[in-house]
């Protein structure tokens, strides 16, 4: 017996939304409402995080994805501030479809679950490889991060080291698993977070050593050096990305 194909009509996936997705709404609806006008300096992390009951870097991302929409502005060593024209963008973007990112929190929970094992099975392969001795040099002769262009080639010079490693391990499950995290890291509140959060010249050359480091443990073939500077790498950029300021 053939049974008919279903007519019935198909959606679109139901959309959960990620915690500081509500914490960006709640946010807004305060804009809204004239509790945060616009030109107002909005509270400190802290006193919004104890609010809201949600953590410090649940707030840093929700504020990351609010700057990215135009709502909120950044002022150094001055605080956040709700933007003169916070009100006509919200209503412009009020019928516009989301497309909301990854949630920075979850990608490096990933990755620190996911990438220490990549490396080690880079190691288990072995020797050298020219393409990321290419990529570290360039990070390493960067001269200017607070130029747009040059902070840009660094930052995917970086993207590409992690990717490179993945393909050094040969195995395809890896390499597909990276070019997830790869694009996770390439989007808007990514990029967001991590440019206010990490660059300065001596993170740079930390984070470069560190690249080094993890990289010479692979091309030796020392899955343990390999697994925990990947690991040691990872957490500093947890760390200053959301648990500063």
């Amino acid at each position: 017996m053939k049974y008919p194909l279903s007519t019935e009509p198909t959606h679109p996936p139901l959309h959960v939304p990620q915690l500081y997705e509500l914490v960006a709404d709640r946010l807004k609806k305060s804009i809204q409402d004239g509790s945060y006008p616009p030109g107002a300096r909005l509270p400190a992390e802290r006193d919004l995080a104890a609010t809201l009951g949600v953590g410090r870097a649940t707030v840093r991302e929700a504020m990351g994805e609010l700057v990215n929409q135009g709502v909120v502005q950044t002022r150094p060593n001055a605080g956040s501030f709700v933007r003169d024209t916070a009100l006509e963008v919200m209503r412009s973007a009020a019928s516009a479809p989301a497309h909301p990112d990854t949630s920075p929190l979850s990608t490096l929970a990933a990755r620190l679950a996911i990438e220490p094992l990549v490396a080690q099975f880079a190691a288990a392969v072995g020797g050298r490889d020219p393409e990321i001795e290419r990529l570290l040099d360039h990070m390493e002769h960067t001269s200017d991060l607070s130029d747009p262009a040059q902070r840009r080639a660094w930052n995917e010079a970086d993207r590409q080291f992690h990717q490179r490693i993945a393909q050094m391990s040969g195995n395809p499950v890896m390499v597909a698993i990276a070019q997830v995290v790869a694009a996770a890291v390439d989007e808007p509140l990514w990029r967001q977070l991590r440019d206010h959060g990490i660059h300065d010249p001596a993170r740079a050359r930390l984070y470069v050593y560190e690249h080094r480091l993890i990289y010479e443990a692979i091309a030796t073939g020392n899955e343990e050096a390999a697994g925990f500077s990947v690991r040691q790498h990872l957490e500093r950029v947890q760390k200053d990305m959301l648990a500063a300021g």
